[in-house]
C-alpha cells in the first residue's frame, strides 16, 4: 500500500473517530473542503503543512496519520510494496 493510500484511509478514521465532516475538519485548518475529500481519496498527495493542520485538529500526530494499521501491511506484519 502506498503512503498515500495509507494517510488517506488514517484521515478519514481519525476524522470520523472525531466526529467531524470533511466540512468541519477543513474549515478548522484552514483548507478547503475539497481537498479534505481529494487526500481522503488519494487524488492529491499532502504537504508537509497541511499535514501538521489537520493532525492538530484531529488532536493527533502527523506521524500516526502515516503509520500502517494492520490492514494495510502484509502477512509478516511488514508494510506491503
Amino acid at each position: 500500500m502506498e503512503i498515500r493510500e495509507i494517510f488517506a484511509q488514517n484521515l478519514k478514521a481519525a476524522r470520523k473517530a472525531k466526529g467531524l465532516s470533511q466540512e468541519e475538519l477543513a474549515h478548522r485548518a484552514g483548507i478547503d473542503r475539497t481537498y479534505v475529500g481529494a487526500l481522503e481519496r488519494c487524488r492529491y498527495a499532502v504537504s508537509i503543512d497541511v499535514a501538521d493542520r489537520l493532525a492538530a485538529v484531529l488532536d493527533t500526530e502527523v506521524w500516526r496519520l502515516l503509520q500502517p494499521t494492520v490492514s494495510s501491511r502484509g502477512s509478516t506484519g511488514e508494510r506491503a510494496h
